[in-house]
């Protein structure tokens, strides 16, 4: 039998897990099998700068909290070593940086699973979105295509005002200004 110490630690775990899980907007299961100390260093620095939480969690305790938190699918990918990536704010942080890592890696580091607002995905979908531009990329696309309208308006303007200009000096009057509208 089981102490009933050790339940309540575990049960623990399963509670904080599932609260974390609760708290993201995606979630990545990976198989980290065969990956060295200094490039498993290297891939948790770069998730926690991108404000992902990356845990290796017994599969039962995943199981569990999965489970609880309407991920039961998940629990078919939790099989062998797995690490869980947890994004609580970008939505393809954690599969942007894991599938980047999957495909240097040469086939020992894999994507098993996710999820992504209250979907599961298999590999296949975490790899789709992991294509998605973030979110720097996309207020960068924003930014640009805002700037090129009104560089465009800008464009337009000064060629009335030099057209009008031309116009005054051929009639020899003082060019008007624009009239603001």
């Amino acid at each position: 039998m089981a102490n009933k110490n050790i339940i309540e630690a575990k049960q623990g775990q399963v509670d904080a897990l599932k609260a974390r899980i609760e708290g993201s907007v995606a979630g990545v299961l990976v198989d980290y099998r065969g990956i060295t100390v200094a490039e498993d260093t290297k891939l948790r620095k770069e998730l926690r700068e991108a404000g992902v939480h990356y845990a290796v969690i017994k599969n039962n305790i995943m199981r569990r909290a999965a489970q609880d938190t309407g991920y039961a699918a998940l629990a078919e990918a939790m099989t062998g070593t797995t690490a869980f990536a947890l994004s609580e704010e970008d939505p393809i942080a954690a599969a942007k940086i894991l599938q980047k890592f999957a495909d240097d890696s040469k086939g020992k580091f894999t994507i098993k699973a996710g999820f992504m607002e209250n979907e599961v995905l298999d590999a296949a979908g975490v790899e789709r979105v992991a294509k998605l531009p973030g979110k720097t990329e996309l207020l960068t696309m924003l930014c640009m295509a805002l700037n090129g309208n009104i560089r465009g308006l800008a464009v337009a303007l000064n060629a009335v005002v030099e057209k009008q200009a031309e116009g005054a000096v051929t009639s020899g009057a003082a060019p008007e200004a624009p009239a603001a509208e």
